[in-house]
């Protein structure tokens, strides 16, 4: 437990030190002026590794060049040091002046002459707040520390870009928070068939993330044993349900569109499952808006899925997306949808395929978007 104490009078310094030592507090370290104090915390921090080890300073107000109010702001200023609770000691009986003194960032005041109970009541007051300071302070380092973690494991979930001649899949993933709802993944199954899929976890926050990585991991085994995207999203469906059987917690849904290409025999099948709608763009000609046509996923326990073909001759282009995109273009859905049917039939640069976002909206508008924002593009032939 180490105490600082400042006084330009050693009297003062004195006696303080004496009731401390008197009541059991062994670490304590005497300054004449906030100077010195200021160097005391510097020293003390260059030794603990940038951590300051003083649980509890007390302050002088009136003392030259630098007086204990100005000392405190400097202190309370400082991040390594603005946990460490301030009780200042003074003769002032000025009550706006005791009032600068607690807004500058004093936890408490006491009254010279010295009242031993009193200081010592006062002492152990804001040690506690200290002590709960520094609780928090460490559980929130170690939820910090946890959520970086999370964010990794779900970051490396997400598929790399496909770049080969017959294929080439790109994508742009802006998160609201470090844990998203909104996830991709890309499969290829054979020598001529691919597997894209996207969705969108209802709901945010780390429940929802979690229930996104808990998919993500099931996605991953249905797309591999079942490929077809009829059997996949039904697949999802049934884990969906099954989880909340078993957690019973409140319900979760996910959106999703899963395209399963097939360059070998020229055709693209799709599921799109309660998600806004995706563009194709067939043989530089027509446009083919992969609309709702089933339920989102986890809706209910029973789904009928619809799986729709469409077959094309020499190239096509997809570009699906989640909402929170068309939600950043505009806040008129119809005007959003609009610009990405105009997007959709872009001939994309190889350098701007790489970040479709960019693209579609500029980068200035895509900052503090309150939901998450994906983008993939596929090219094909």
């Amino acid at each position: 437990m180490s105490i600082l104490v400042v006084d330009d009078n050693k009297v003062n310094l004195f006696v303080i030190e004496t009731i401390l030592k008197q009541a059991g507090y062994k670490d304590i370290s005497l300054a004449r002026s906030s100077n010195e104090m200021i160097h005391i915390l510097e020293e003390d921090l260059s030794k603990n590794h940038g951590r300051s080890t003083y649980n509890l300073i007390l302050l002088d107000i009136m003392m030259p060049e630098i007086d204990g109010i100005e000392a405190c702001r400097r202190i309370t200023a400082t991040e390594e040091y603005k946990d460490i609770p301030v009780i200042f000691v003074t003769a002032l009986g000025d009550t706006h002046k005791l009032a600068e003194a607690l807004d500058a960032g004093g936890s408490d005041y006491l009254m010279k002459p010295i009242n031993k109970v009193e200081l010592l009541a006062r002492i152990r007051a804001a040690l506690r707040l200290k002590e709960e300071k520094d609780w928090h302070r460490n559980q929130d380092e170690k939820i910090s520390f946890e959520l970086d973690l999370a964010t990794k494991v779900q970051r490396s979930l997400l598929s790399e870009p496909i770049l080969n001649d017959q294929i080439k899949i790109t994508r742009s993933y802006k998160p609201s928070f470090n844990l998203a709802g909104d996830m991709y993944y890309w499969q290829q199954i054979d020598s001529d068939r691919y597997a894209i899929f996207m969705f969108d976890m209802m709901g945010h926050g780390i429940p929802a993330s979690l229930v996104c990585m808990y998919i993500s991991s099931i996605l991953r085994e249905a797309v591999r044993n079942l490929v077809d995207p009829e059997k996949v999203i039904l697949e999802l469906n049934r884990c969906m349900t099954l989880l909340e059987e078993k957690t019973k917690v409140a319900s979760y849904y996910l959106t999703g569109i899963y395209l399963l290409v097939d360059t070998k025999n020229k055709k693209i099948e799709y599921v799109n499952a309660g998600h806004p709608p995706g563009y194709l763009y067939i043989d530089g000609k027509d446009l083919i808006k992969m609309g709702q046509r089933n339920t989102a996923v986890g809706f209910f326990e029973e789904m009928h899925v619809n799986k729709i073909t469409i077959p094309y001759n020499n190239q096509f282009q997809a570009l699906i997306f989640t909402d929170g995109v068309v939600e950043a273009i505009d806040d008129d859905e119809k005007k959003a949808l609009e610009h990405l049917e105009q997007v959709s039939q872009y001939q994309w640069p190889e350098q701007e395929a790489m970040t479709p976002l960019n693209v579609i909206l500029p980068e200035e508008k895509q900052k503090n978007q309150h939901d998450d924002m994906c983008v993939v593009l596929i090219r094909g032939k």
